[in-house]
């Protein structure tokens, strides 16, 4: 399976410009329901606006965009090439760990498996015959088996050739019968030109009549009219008339239509011939290689047979390695058996298929880049680009994704990512999805860095730890990283907060003029700054439009709304 680049690689000025945009917003929807809550509700002139300092959490955070992938990945294909005999699944099935997804055509590795394990025997055999003393009767044991491997592969190489054959024999039978056909479609359409051709020449009944009728009375031709017999009239309309109702005329385009569909049959069954041909003589030397490789292990049974009496006791160690070697023979010829059957490594949902019943497919390779802390790749969309594309497949002939979780792969800008630790909460938003935030949780944080649009940047990878049906793989998202959070802390909106030293608010004085009240801030967000000490839960504070509305009017009336 090649994958496509998905997501938009961000650059600084956009996690910036986004940060920042997201900023105001929060500070404009807080801020706007504390009014909401403190103007007055007359019709009067409101008073001026004031913020309640109250309860509640205190973040300042770091924001990166990516995409959306599956919490793992598996790009799955065969160990080696073969053709697709059967496919189980289909895209979009779930599939459990284990579960048979598709099969390649086991013939010759079974053959494989078949010979290693006749080695094997033979192998075994001759230990035997020098373990047990039986050195004679085990080495008339291999030869046997030896001969049975020789006649079942001439039995096999006679009984291909043989097929092999017959579809040569059938594909001439089939040539032979096209050409005879194309040769019948020729005649015919020569025929019918030949008879139209007459039907032109020849004028019909009326038509003599009519040339009679021109010079008098029948027998009695006119000087005109012989001068006409003696070279062939032109077409008349009668004779057009006759031409046009002629079946041997208007059988032309048909008898050439079977024309042209003859000598395509022709040209098909050309080509299967040829193909049946080159099968027979592939055969034939494949089958030539496999006869002499029978009769070259026969002949070194028969060697062994004639030299039994011969054996040394240091042959033992020689042999017993030989088997050893014959095990691992048949126990790699077993496992490429086993191969030729793809199965599910873990659960998940087939997300791709590359390949049909017939095909052939090549021997999976090549591997995706991983994100930190994690098994699944980085996504090619956050800036590894083409190269990064095309190893995401590794020659994948299924691709298995859990889409039950997602995470998020992010590069950080390197001032960003050195606020961004693990276990840190998340946001995340969908573009696709409006009015949706999941939550999560970073993962982990790469160690080295990478050049994205010539920017030093970290990846981070976040985990959902909810998951909506909304969500789907390869979805836009933006991750708002809290790198610093204090909850069920008082608190006081960030914009009644003095900016020239961090540490006072402006509330409404006994006499209606603002008076500066000093206190303790502890953690400073982006919309809320933590009170430590110095105001009380409920108290009001003026906002910084207020007090200058009340520096221009010289004072204030002091109501609050309700």
């Amino acid at each position: 399976m090649i994958p496509t680049t998905r997501g938009v690689i961000p650059t600084v000025t956009a996690r910036t410009a986004a940060k920042r945009t997201r900023i105001r917003v929060l500070r404009a929807a807080g801020l706007a329901g504390l009014l909401a809550l403190a103007t007055a509700c007359t019709g009067d002139t409101p008073s001026a606006p004031t913020a309640v300092v109250d309860r509640g959490t205190v973040s300042n955070g770091v924001s990166a965009s990516g995409s959306l992938v599956s919490i793992t990945q598996q790009n799955l294909g065969f160990a080696d090439r073969g053709q697709i005999a059967e496919l189980f699944v289909k895209v979009g099935d779930a599939v459990q760990a284990g579960q048979p997804l598709a099969r390649l055509d086991a013939a010759a590795a079974r053959s494989q498996l078949a010979s290693a394990q006749a080695k094997l025997d033979q192998q075994r055999a001759s230990l035997g015959k020098l373990t047990g003393g039986n050195s004679v009767e085990a080495a008339q044991a291999a030869l046997d088996s030896a001969r049975k491997i020789l006649d079942a592969t001439r039995g096999q190489v006679a009984a291909t050739d043989a097929a092999d054959a017959s579809a040569v024999d059938r594909a001439k039978v089939q040539l032979d019968f096209d050409k005879k056909q194309l040769e019948l479609a020729e005649r015919q359409l020569q025929k019918d030109r030949k008879a139209c051709a007459a039907s032109m020449a020849a004028p019909s009944a009326s038509s003599k009549k009519t040339l009679l009728g021109l010079g008098g009375a029948e027998g009695t031709p006119d000087s005109s009219t012989a001068n006409s017999a003696a070279s062939p009239p032109a077409a008349t309309p009668q004779q057009d008339a006759a031409t046009s109702t002629d079946p041997s005329c208007t059988a032309i385009p048909t008898d050439q239509q079977a024309v042209q569909t003859a000598k395509g049959a022709v040209i098909q069954s050309q080509t299967a011939l040829d193909a049946a041909e080159h099968q027979r003589d592939t055969d034939r030397a494949s089958g030539r290689v496999s006869v002499a490789n029978a009769e070259s292990t026969a002949s070194d049974a028969r060697s062994q047979l004639d030299s039994a009496g011969n054996d040394a006791p240091a042959d033992v160690d020689v042999q017993d390695a030989v088997v050893r070697d014959a095990e691992n023979a048949v126990a790699d010829a077993q496992q490429a058996v086993d191969n030729t059957v793809l199965r599910a490594p873990v659960a998940g949902t087939v997300s791709a298929i590359t390949g049909a019943v017939g095909d052939f497919v090549a021997a999976a390779g090549g591997a995706a880049p991983l994100a930190p802390g994690t098994d699944a790749r980085i996504p090619a969309a956050v800036g590894m680009g083409d190269a990064a594309a095309t190893s995401d497949s590794g020659g994948a002939f299924i691709t298995l994704n859990d889409l039950q979780t997602f995470q998020l792969v992010v590069p950080f800008e390197e001032s960003d990512a050195a606020k961004v630790r693990p276990n840190q909460r998340v946001d995340v938003t969908v573009d696709a999805v409006p009015g949706l935030t999941s939550p999560g949780t970073v993962v982990a944080v790469a160690p080295t860095a990478d050049q994205i649009s010539g920017v030093v940047s970290y990846y981070a990878t976040i985990v959902l730890t909810q998951v909506d049906p909304q969500l789907k793989d390869g979805q836009t998202a933006q991750a708002d990283v809290l790198t610093e959070v204090a909850d069920d802390v008082l608190r006081v909106p960030a914009a009644a907060v003095r900016q020239e030293n961090g540490r006072s608010v402006s509330v409404p004085g006994p006499d209606g003029q603002p008076a500066t009240r000093e206190f303790t801030p502890g953690l400073v967000g982006d919309s809320f700054t933590e009170v430590r000490s110095g105001l009380d839960e409920g108290q009001q504070v003026l906002l910084p439009q207020a007090t200058v509305e009340a520096s221009a009017n010289g004072g204030g009336n002091g109501r609050r709304g309700g």
